[in-house]
């Protein structure tokens, strides 16, 4: 996101393109599984060249819906798997890199949507490594996106348990790497925000990875299956607010304009881009606060 287009337009896109495929599958009675019958789900998993973001992370994933390993002397962390079909191109793009899968340790997940956790339960299969996930976030995992509370069981995915539970600010530390979970809920009820620091070119950086501030279809006012979910967006904006970025990446790389910078020269590293991170939040804030103030009557 580095100056591409109108300024509100990026998330409003984004979330329109979501609504618009979650209504199609829901009229259609599709599951997630069967929604690389979609041309939109498919643009969105269509493989790339895996590449080098920044320091020791790497892009493991597909056109839109994203993974990340993040390597370490003792083996590696790999963040999100993408949908169900994703998996295999994550399991390619890791050996097109020089890394061996089976070198990844522990699994992390920015939230439990069937784009995002529907290849876990295949690489932890393939892996052997041990799953982190937020507290709130692994019973929805466990069982496969059902009883999800915006869309019941229409949105389901091969279910994968945690083996370890995160609260706000736990840490998943391997081979001198430490990665920072800070829940930022609504999204889902566990959606977590993931932190790092690496070193490129004799400087540190700060890199945040976002679970999701946007809001796909939910109701946020007068929400029975999860009644503060209103005032947990609230809380997440306002802690995102205070978190150092320098690489802003995120679970779709629409977020961050993903195609634009990985087409670009390496140098200057166009994913250091601070200002991206401060756009995303301030519109998709303003587009939250819009639905509150729809949804309250106007006031």
């Amino acid at each position: 996101m580095t100056g591409d287009g109108p300024r509100m337009t990026r998330i409003g896109r984004i979330v329109t393109d979501q609504l618009f495929i979650l209504a199609l599958l829901a009229l259609l009675g599709r599951a997630p599984a069967l929604g690389q019958a979609d041309e939109t789900w498919r643009s969105w998993n269509r493989p790339v060249k895996p590449f080098r973001v920044v320091g020791n992370i790497y892009y493991v994933g597909a056109s839109d819906v994203t993974s990340f390993l993040i390597t370490t002397p003792q083996g590696h962390i790999l963040l999100d798997g993408g949908l169900a079909e994703t998996a295999p191109l994550i399991k390619e793009s890791v050996r097109q890199l020089g890394f061996k899968l089976e070198d990844v340790k522990v699994l992390i997940n920015s939230h439990a949507h069937s784009d995002h956790a529907g290849g876990l339960a295949e690489l932890k299969k393939l892996t052997g490594a041990q799953l982190a996930a937020s507290e709130a976030d692994a019973p929805l995992l466990a069982a496969g996106g059902k009883d999800d509370f915006s869309w019941g069981d229409k949105y389901t995915y091969p279910p994968v348990r945690a083996d370890r539970l995160l609260s706000d600010g736990d840490r998943v530390e391997l081979g001198g790497v430490t990665m920072t979970a800070r829940l930022t809920p609504g999204h889902t009820k566990g959606c977590t925000t993931w932190t790092t620091k690496v070193k490129e070119d004799g400087r540190e950086l700060d890199v945040l990875f976002i679970g999701s501030t946007t809001i796909p279809g939910h109701k946020l006012v007068g929400n029975v299956n999860y009644p503060g979910i209103a005032e947990d967006y609230a809380r997440s904006f306002a802690l995102l607010k205070t978190l150092p970025c320098d690489v802003f990446l995120a679970p779709h790389g629409s977020f961050f304009s993903l195609t634009k910078k990985m087409g670009q020269p390496p140098k200057p590293n166009p994913f250091v881009d601070p200002r991206a991170y401060r756009r995303y939040i301030q519109e998709t804030e303003k587009a939250y606060l819009e639905q509150l103030r729809k949804e309250r009557g106007g006031r």
